[in-house]
This record gives C-alpha cells, sequence and structure tokens, in this order.
C-alpha cells in the first residue's frame, strides 16, 4: 500500500515539475519571439549610389540619404530611367526629391530602346541606346492596399547562386534584437541559409539570359569609347523580340478619359466603354515620346483610376483598363472636370508642361450637375475638351435635362470639331479613328493656348531726360514684373523691347532670347539713354523692327511706359498699331497726357490705359494688367 502511494506521489511531482518546464518554456519562447519582431512599416534606407537593377523588388518604398545630387551618382534618361541608375538621384533629377534627401516610391517598368538624357534639377542624366528595365519614381504616396517591403531584395554577385540567375536576400541596416542571450543566431540564421542556397542543385540558364549582375557599366551617348549607336553586348541578348515603343511622336499630348461610371449605363454599356478607351490607346501608341493617357471614373464622386505616369505603354494600359469596375451613382460630369483641372494634369501626376493637355468627357445620355463654369476655368488653363455623347435625351425626357446644349457650352470651341454624337453605344467604335485623329491635330487644339504662352509682347520704354537713372532702373523692374507672370519660350509667348527718346534703340527683338531667365537678365542689362520724348515716331519703330517679325499664331501686344507728353503727333502710328491688329496698352506716370495715353491705348481705353503719379507706384498695375490681357483673351469667340 505504501509503495503504490509512493509511485503516484512521484507520478505527480514528474507531472508538475513537466507542466513547470512547459509553462516556463512558452512564457520565454514568446519573450524571444516578442524580443526579435521586426518594426512594422519599416522604411528601407538605400544610399545614393544603389542602382534599381540591383533591388528584385517589383515597386518599393525607400529612404534616400542627403548629397544625392552630387554628379558621381549617374543617372541614365528623363522620367523613366534605365535600371542602372542611381536610384535617388533619379529621385532629384526627377524633383521628386531635393539634395536633403527623403523617402520615394519607385516602381519598375519595361526597358526602353532609349534613354534621353537631360539636365534638371542639378543633376545633368545621361543618354543611353537601351536598357532591359526601366523605373519610375514619385512621391511616397502609399496607394491603397499594396504592402511595401520593409526589407529590399537584393541580386549579388558574389554567390554562385546569384551567378546563376538566383537573388540572395540582403538588409540595409539589419535589425538586431536587444537581447544577450544569443546575439550570433540571426546572423548565424542567414549564413546557413546562404549556404543552402550555394548547395541547391539549379537549372542552368539559358544562354540567352545573362543575369543583371554581370552587365557592364553603360557609359552614355557620344562618350569616346563609345562608336554611334553602341549598343552592349548584354543588351543584344536580352531584348524582347518586340521593341518597346516610345510612342508616337507626332501625337504628343497628355490625355485625360472621363468616362461615364454612372449606374443608369448599366453592366453591358460600361464594358463597351472599356473597349473603346482600350482601343483608342491601342491606336494612339501610347509611350513617353509620344502620348500619355490616363482615366478619371465618374459617377457620385470622381476618382482617378491611374494618372499619366502609370502606364507608358498602350499594352500595359489596355490591361489597366480591363480591371476597372462600375462605381455607380449620379452623372456629375461637372464634379469631374472640376476635379481634372485641379489635380489630374500636375507635374506630380505626370504632366509633362510641353504637351498640350486634353479631356474627352464621355456621357451617357446627359449630365446631373451643371458644366459650364467648371469647362470655362478648364478652358482657361488651357485644357482642350472633347465631349462624346452618346444615347442622348429623347423628347419627353428633355425636360430632366439640367443644362441644355451642355456640350455647346464645355467645349473648345462650337464649331463641331471638338463633339461628338453617337445614336447608339453599338456605333461608339467608329469614333475611334476620327478621335484620335482630333486629338493629335496638336495645331488645332486651340484651348492650348492661354492668356500666358501665346503672345509676342513688346514693350516700349521711354528714355527720356525727365526720367532720370534711378526711375529708369524702376521702369525696368515693373518690365520684368509684367515677364515674369507670362511662359517664355520660343513657341509660348516671346518678349522684345524698344527704347526711346527723340530716336529708338531696339534693345533686343522676340527671336533673341527664348528663357525667362535669358529676357530677365537682357532687361537688366538695358541702359539708360536720356533725350527728348518722340513716342509717335517710337510706336511706328516698334511696329516695323518688333511687330512686323511677329509669327502669324501669337497675339500682339505691345506696352509703352512714358512720364510726359510726346513732342511729336501719336494719332496715326497709334491708329496704324490698332489697324495692325497690336493690343496696346499705355502706362502713363507722373507728367504723362491722360489724353494721349487714350489715343495710344486700344479701345476701350479703361481697359488699356493706367495712369500712376510716381514711378515707384507703377508695380501697382501689374496685376491689373495682367487681369485685362487674360479677360481679353478668354473672351473671344469660341466658334
Amino acid at each position: 500500500m505504501f509503495m503504490e502511494i509512493a509511485v503516484v506521489t512521484m507520478k505527480a511531482s514528474i507531472i508538475e515539475m513537466f507542466l513547470v518546464l512547459l509553462v516556463t518554456g512558452i512564457h520565454s519562447n514568446k519573450e524571444m519571439t516578442k524580443k526579435i519582431k521586426r518594426p512594422k512599416n519599416t522604411v528601407p534606407q538605400i544610399s545614393c549610389d544603389t542602382k534599381a537593377g540591383k533591388i528584385i523588388n517589383p515597386e518599393f518604398i525607400v529612404k534616400c540619404p542627403a548629397g544625392c545630387q552630387d554628379p558621381k551618382y549617374h543617372v541614365y534618361g528623363t522620367g523613366i530611367y534605365a535600371s542602372y541608375s542611381s536610384v535617388c538621384g533619379a529621385g532629384v533629377h526627377s524633383g521628386v526629391l531635393d539634395n536633403s534627401g527623403g523617402k520615394i516610391l519607385v516602381r519598375k517598368v519595361a526597358g526602353q530602346s532609349g534613354y534621353k538624357g537631360t539636365y534638371s534639377n542639378g543633376v545633368q542624366s545621361l543618354s543611353l541606346p537601351r536598357w532591359r528595365e526601366s523605373f519610375i519614381v514619385s512621391e511616397s504616396k502609399p496607394q491603397r492596399g499594396v504592402t511595401y517591403p520593409s526589407a529590399l531584395t537584393y541580386s549579388s554577385s558574389k554567390s554562385p547562386a546569384a551567378k546563376a540567375g538566383e537573388t540572395t536576400k540582403v538588409y540595409e541596416n539589419p535589425f538586431v534584437p536587444e537581447t544577450t542571450s544569443q546575439p550570433g543566431a540571426p546572423i548565424q540564421a542567414l549564413t546557413i541559409s546562404a549556404i543552402e542556397a550555394t548547395h541547391t542543385t539549379l537549372p542552368k540558364p539559358s544562354p540567352s539570359v545573362i543575369p543583371a549582375t554581370s552587365s557592364p557599366r553603360p557609359q552614355p551617348v557620344g562618350h569616346r569609347s563609345q562608336e554611334p549607336g553602341f549598343v552592349p553586348k548584354e543588351e543584344l541578348s536580352t531584348q524582347s523580340l518586340e521593341p518597346v515603343s516610345l510612342g508616337d511622336p507626332n501625337c504628343k499630348v497628355d490625355l485625360a478619359f472621363l468616362m461615364d461610371g454612372s449606374s443608369s449605363i448599366g453592366k453591358r454599356r460600361f464594358r463597351i466603354q472599356k473597349q473603346f478607351l482600350a482601343d483608342v490607346a491601342q491606336a494612339l501608341d501610347i509611350g513617353p515620346a509620344g502620348p500619355l493617357m490616363g482615366v478619371v471614373q465618374y459617377g457620385d464622386n470622381p476618382a482617378t483610376q491611374f494618372n499619366l505616369k502609370t502606364h507608358m505603354n498602350s499594352q500595359d494600359l489596355k490591361t489597366a483598363i480591363e480591371k476597372i469596375t462600375q462605381r455607380g451613382g449620379l452623372s456629375n460630369v461637372g464634379r469631374a472636370i472640376s476635379i481634372a483641372t485641379k489635380n489630374f494634369f500636375s507635374k506630380a501626376n505626370g504632366n509633362r508642361g510641353g504637351a498640350p493637355n486634353v479631356v474627352v468627357v464621355m456621357v451617357d445620355g446627359w449630365p446631373t450637375d451643371k458644366v459650364e463654369e467648371t469647362s470655362r476655368l478648364a478652358r482657361e488653363s488651357g485644357i482642350n475638351i472633347f465631349f462624346i455623347t452618346i444615347e442622348g435625351a429623347v423628347e419627353n425626357e428633355k425636360q430632366y435635362v439640367m443644362e441644355p446644349n451642355f456640350a455647346n457650352k464645355a467645349v473648345c470651341r462650337t464649331n463641331g470639331f471638338y463633339s461628338f454624337h453617337v445614336q447608339s453605344w453599338f456605333g461608339l467604335h467608329k469614333t475611334v479613328q476620327p478621335l484620335v485623329k482630333r486629338v493629335c491635330d496638336t495645331e488645332r487644339l486651340a484651348c492650348s493656348k492661354t492668356c500666358l504662352n501665346s503672345a509676342d509682347l513688346g514693350f516700349v520704354i521711354d528714355g527720356s531726360s525727365s526720367v532720370g537713372t534711378g526711375n529708369f532702373r524702376t521702369v525696368l523692374q515693373f518690365v520684368a514684373n509684367i515677364t515674369k507672370e507670362f511662359e517664355i519660350s520660343d513657341t509660348d509667348t516671346r518678349i522684345g523691347v524698344v527704347q526711346y527718346t527723340y530716336e529708338q534703340r531696339l534693345e533686343f527683338a522676340f527671336d533673341k532670347y527664348n528663357t525667362k531667365a535669358d529676357i530677365l537678365n537682357a532687361i537688366k542689362r538695358v541702359g539708360y539713354w536720356s533725350g527728348g520724348t518722340s513716342t509717335g515716331a517710337a510706336i511706328h519703330y516698334a511696329l516695323e523692327q518688333l511687330f512686323k517679325k511677329s509669327k502669324p499664331n501669337k497675339r500682339k501686344l505691345m506696352i509703352l511706359i512714358t512720364d510726359g507728353r510726346s513732342y511729336d503727333d501719336v494719332r496715326i502710328p497709334a491708329m496704324a498699331a490698332h489697324h495692325k491688329g497690336v493690343i496696346t496698352y499705355a502706362i502713363g506716370v507722373a507728367w504723362a497726357a491722360q489724353e494721349e495715353l487714350e489715343i495710344i491705348a486700344t479701345h476701350p481705353a479703361r481697359d488699356h490705359s493706367f495712369f500712376v503719379d510716381e514711378f515707384d507706384h507703377l508695380y501697382t498695375s501689374v496685376p491689373r494688367i495682367i487681369r485685362n490681357i487674360c479677360t481679353e483673351f478668354n473672351s473671344q469667340p469660341r466658334n
């Protein structure tokens, strides 16, 4: 009996000891797990010379250090960069980062058949004939539903696995657990993993596939060690059979489709609309050197499906269009146009600046809100608006249309060029080619020209003795202040300057400078002349020496500044200027004669003549002059 009790007691003790050990082990294990858990949402930090091609991840957010503007961190391309480029250097070149560093979003895209080098934001990127892989950079705004790696996967040229086409994981700034129990454990685990990888039996790579890590360093086009048209041997062997198109250069437009996702359209017609967009994308030949296209879907509230820089070729764009799902709700077209005007054509969303901006609005039936005012603001921002209306209101439905004749109130011109009406959704496909032809006809995209980018602007400056050296510098600052408001280039607004006394002098003509910086420097260098005041002769001289050489499609603007009454007649030269279509603004200071200003100024004189009592007050008239120039431009008939 005693023996049985002893055995039972011993068994109980053993079980109790086992349970204690088990609980202790679990607790210890939990503590270890807690200690080695990696922090959430870590953004990997990389160095300035980290190349995109060394990182395997297709999309990731990284933190760049300061100082990546240094020319030793080579960048290849513009907008789309060859993967041999410094990731952070490309971030600075694109304008997403400055030289102080920061976070950026990087996304891999297909290789290109050419990369153009440019100077931008303090970084000179280099040209490259072709490369197997590209990437684009943008602000580090995570997309909803996308998980970004907290540790990057790198290719390695050191291990046999990498040479055979495999990759190994390397962590920038690896996390070390805060424990002293087993300091070498994490490192040891990585080492064992690497050893196992090197002994794995791998398939022999195809001779035509060369791993990215074995490629020599690319060099810019024109480098003395290259022959013209040089292409590295590695690149010849890795190019796909179908070369990647850079897009049709004859159709370089930034295009937004506002697609109808309202409930009234129905699923079947929504699919037809998506097929139409895909057909347009195919016909346009999307690419960085040609047209770029994004899509905004509207219903109750508009949402951007993808922007201009999301997809850089027609095939990727068609695939993305196929995945779009219908939003539902009302047909709030006006709200969609407003969103496109404010947000879609920003630099951050891929707007290229030099390419015309185009919005194509697709409407099933009619809008449920008003479009006139939002469309006017869009047009005045330089956006070319096209409307495609499908299956419009029949007679007994017209009472429900909020804004009759809405398409004509919205489009850039009411001459039919910007409008398409399709009787049935099943005939929509017939509109593909006519639409593409018109969108690509950049000479007829009238709304691309705004009040600030479509003029030949000539300043006629009084340099007479009564002005004086100090006041003359104030006049030049006034001229510079007005110039700063315009978009300056050979194809945008051009600037010329004439100075006069009894005689006249052409300081510089419209074709002398084509950048704002050069023009502002040239204005500073204008020297004060001194003499009499022959304003009539100065107007005649400006017509002959400046405006006779103006481009046919440019608005002609003359801004004349004087501080006194003219010694000669101004009436006949002013009439000649008006007859030749030169819009003249007369600015008088101090002793200028009001009646002469009104004769010189274009009708109505109240909008084109200004007077200030002192030179130091000239700056106050700048906003009014600019506002009047734009109001006059935007009030032109839209036919």
